[in-house]
């Protein structure tokens, strides 16, 4: 292609997968964002395995694209990407992956710490030690509601 823009398409990829994905994704994320403006899509979602590690660049990216993007025309709502903010929660029992999509900074912050105690040490030697008297982890994720869309 010659990097030139097309005509905005009504598709969102919902589940780009950055090289942050070890063995999964071949893209930096900024590609994936170029890529992303060259095809004229409306939005991506960088949803990377049990991670958001590749959400931080392709923020930049798609806010680089947006500030050199000329002002005011109709070429730069074009290349105008909404990143949706995401991640593959995967699960070593064996049940299907979860896409998962923060719709707030509260839930962003819930799957952070989700996360985060899915990786620690604590997850591990507790399962190794299966026990009643093992602390139960208090959970990141709220009560009655959802704040994550799947």
């Amino acid at each position: 292609m010659n990097g030139t823009p097309v005509r905005k398409a009504r598709y969102a990829e919902l589940q780009a997968t950055s090289n942050f994905s070890f063995l999964e994704g071949g893209s930096h994320p900024h590609e994936l964002i170029a890529r992303a403006a060259e095809l004229g899509l409306d939005a991506i979602a960088v949803t990377d395995r049990n991670s958001l590690a590749g959400i931080v660049r392709a923020y930049l990216a798609a806010r680089e694209l947006r500030s050199s993007s000329p002002k005011g025309g109709s070429a730069a709502e074009e290349l105008d990407i909404k990143l949706i903010v995401g991640c593959r929660l995967t699960f070593q029992d064996g049940v299907p992956d979860l896409l998962c999509y923060p719709r707030d900074r509260a839930a962003y912050g819930r799957l952070c710490r989700l996360l985060t105690v899915g990786k620690s040490d604590r997850v591990f030697k507790q399962k190794a030690a299966v026990t009643d008297e093992a602390p139960p982890h208090p959970s990141p994720l709220p009560r009655g509601g959802r704040s994550c869309a799947l």
